[in-house]
């Protein structure tokens, strides 16, 4: 049995990699890029910052300051009392969003011609700097796809709610961003579907490698389709056999760190015993408390912000849109003070891509520590003495170093206007032998099977997981 669980997954991970491999499938990149500006243009919505008072069903709860839906549903901002037992700051608090339901994110698969495609959504959020990204199947939380809204269906819905007759590629529960949820998580899945649906307005069909290669565009592809992609089981025995003839160094390296068939500096059993180790080590306390309460943060008629003007918002948004489940709404919303920095720090260890990851505590994750990104910051809201480390190397790394880089949003439901620069730098692979302890070198086939199970690698982490799987094959603007 385990030898045929082995098979099957070794024919998904081939199955994935030769649609990785295929630039063009139903509809040619060219063909896509017409079709996604028509829907930037035909998913109208309108939105504008407004004061907490014109909010309509929410309210500011009179006995804790926290910003409240009248439903009970959806999520609330309260405030975090927050004591760590490591790094510069020792205790904190802050608000935070509550959203305990757990949503759905998922993406349909099915062969078309004999190349796996993934249906995917042209879908507007209010947080969106362009307000249209490239979507999943399914991004909607437990009271959108249960009517609390009093809105339309979600569309597809029905292939991730009942999935006993279809084949599951993939299904896990994921974390989302441990400094602004608390204990957030969605169900992230992929589902193969064999018989023919109809592509509904705003849907279509494009290859894996299609969508690796819009991953290197400027703020197209939304975090929840990132997140959903890193879940692909790329990674398996064998992988690697799927690679052109003719890749360059890099790109060999990058397939390599894919497959089980190839060393690593540290076995499965090592980074695990890690991982527990952080979190036996680590102590976080966190404290629900009332938002009115957090102390350094001051609430004017339209934002809720740090008294040192950093970190982030929380502000208020009036919402007019004409192809959403509901046509309009209002909604509090985070707003971060600046664009952030994210980046993997990569090396090739006898001719393997190995990825430096950091075991990171957050106050809204569920286990305290998850594997994030060698970097993840606003560099700005950290002062000299207390800079990251690492974040050097990034800033400072040379342009044939950077394997990766562009502007990427962030949960555009939640987030008003977040972007990260995500980015893939290369170091000598000399370098950083000798790493702090809350930081390893480990493969991307390591990092894909630790995504399999909850509560290990970050939604950041998860990101750029998805962006080192488009550097596995030649496109412009990917390796460098």
């Amino acid at each position: 049995m385990t030898q045929l669980l082995r098979t099957f997954e070794l024919v998904d991970s081939v199955r994935i990699a030769q649609s990785a491999l295929t630039p063009s499938g139903v509809i040619g990149l060219p063909d896509f890029h017409r079709w996604f500006a028509r829907r930037r243009d035909r998913e109208a919505m309108d939105v504008r910052r407004i004061a907490f008072d014109e909010m309509r069903l929410w309210s500011t709860d009179a006995g804790t300051g926290n910003l409240v839906h009248d439903s009970g549903k959806f999520f609330s901002v309260q405030g975090l009392s927050v004591e760590v037992s490591a790094g510069p700051v020792k205790q904190w608090s802050q608000p935070i969003l509550n959203q305990p339901e757990v949503g759905i994110l998922g993406i349909l698969v099915k062969e078309i011609g004999g190349v796996l495609h993934c249906l995917m959504q042209a879908k507007a959020e209010p947080g969106n700097t362009d307000l249209v990204q490239l979507s999943p199947t399914v991004q909607a939380t437990r009271s959108n796809y249960t009517g609390v809204h009093r809105g339309k269906a979600v569309p597809y819905l029905e292939y991730f709610r009942d999935t006993a007759h279809r084949r599951v590629l993939a299904d896990v529960l994921q974390s989302e961003q441990g400094s602004w949820f608390y204990r957030k998580r969605n169900r992230n899945m992929i589902v193969e579907v064999t018989d023919d649906i109809e592509v509904l307005d705003g849907f279509c069909w494009v290859t894996v490698g299609q969508l690796h290669s819009l991953l290197g565009e400027h703020d197209l592809v939304n975090m929840d389709a990132r997140t959903v992609l890193s879940c692909l089981p790329f990674s398996s025995a064998g992988i690697a056999s799927t690679s052109t003839s003719g890749a360059d160094d890099f790109e060999t390296a990058v397939m390599r760190s894919f497959s089980e068939d190839y060393g690593s500096l540290h076995s499965a059993g090592d980074v695990l015993s890690w991982i527990t180790d952080a979190r036996t080590e680590n102590t976080v306390r966190t404290t629900p408390t009332p938002l009115a309460e957090t102390t350094r943060w001051h609430r004017s008629d339209d934002a809720i912000g740090h008294e040192s003007g950093l970190f982030f918002q929380i502000v208020a948004v009036d919402v007019r849109a004409g192809n959403r489940e509901v046509g309009g709404w209002t909604q509090p919303m985070i707003r971060p003070c600046g664009t952030g920095l994210i980046a993997f720090l990569v090396k090739r260890v006898a001719g393997v891509l190995h990825v430096l990851v950091n075991a990171r505590v957050e106050p809204g994750y569920l286990d305290i520590i998850e594997l994030a990104p060698t970097v993840q910051c606003d560099p700005r809201n950290y002062t000299e003495e207390a800079r990251p480390r690492f974040l050097d190397d990034v800033e400072n790394a040379p342009a044939s170093a950077i394997r990766f880089d562009t502007i990427l949003s962030e949960e555009g439901g939640r987030f008003y206007h977040a972007q990260n620069r995500y980015l893939v730098v290369e170091v000598d692979a000399g370098a950083h032998v000798q790493v702090p302890s809350d930081f390893r070198w480990l493969t991307v086939h390591q990092l894909t099977a630790l995504i399999r199970h909850s509560h290990y690698v970050n939604v950041q982490a998860r990101s750029l997981v998805a962006c080192l799987h488009s550097l596995s094959c030649s496109r412009p603007g990917a390796a460098r």
